[in-house]
């Protein structure tokens, strides 16, 4: 694979039943290039909640996707995974900088603005995610800005994808890797479907601009 090829970045649903979710989440695994996963969970007490991520955290660790936790860089520590995502802003990313690098992965989202994005970066972190899950951002914006801070800065970014549609235009635009949620693990498809044709769309597309 070519070292510029744009990438998958999973991103989980909220998850309370790990054993009820393992047999979809192996296959998403198998079915496309997936760079990296983001574990959500919503466990009623931390024991619960390592129990959850380690569940899932084992088989992409297994097969070389690197799995990260929101928001908790203590949490992460404890269960091993590869890093987390953090919201910009207050101490969170400071915190998680200082605790997990430079040997994990730190990664951050909720830039609201250009000069968010830039902070951060200048800040260390392993990559900025534009556009997400719960970001009240449109297709447009989320493309425009993974244009502008592809064209400028080295540090990766990753674009969030509402929908498969959405996914050449951001690789059009730079994007080092593609997130989806929503758009996988709802699709009455099932993931290995929704996963080949987003492969290939991401293939083609910046096959198509070379």
């Amino acid at each position: 694979m070519p070292e510029d090829a744009c990438r998958l970045f999973l991103i989980t649903p909220v998850i309370r039943d790990a054993a009820a979710f393992l047999p979809v989440f192996e296959a998403a695994l198998e079915a496309g290039d997936v760079a990296c996963v983001l574990l959500r969970q919503n466990a009623p007490d931390e024991g619960e909640a390592k129990k959850i991520i380690r569940a899932l955290a084992a088989p992409a660790q297994q097969r070389g996707v690197a799995c990260l936790i929101e928001g908790d860089a203590r949490l992460a520590l404890h269960t091993e995974v590869d890093g987390v995502h953090v919201d910009f802003g207050g101490e969170a990313l400071d915190s998680a900088l200082k605790q997990l690098k430079p040997q994990r992965i730190v990664g951050a989202s909720g830039l609201m603005t250009r000069d968010d994005a830039m902070v951060a970066g200048e800040a260390g972190v392993d990559y900025l995610m534009f556009g997400g899950p719960q970001a009240d951002e449109t297709a447009d914006s989320i493309v425009e800005r993974v244009a502008w801070w592809a064209d400028i800065f080295n540090v990766p970014c990753v674009g969030y994808a509402h929908s498969l549609t959405e996914a050449a235009a951001l690789v059009q635009a730079g994007a080092d890797f593609v997130a989806v949620c929503d758009a996988l693990w709802e699709d009455p498809r099932g993931v290995g479907p929704v996963l080949k044709d987003l492969s290939q769309i991401l293939a083609k597309t910046r096959q198509a601009a070379q």
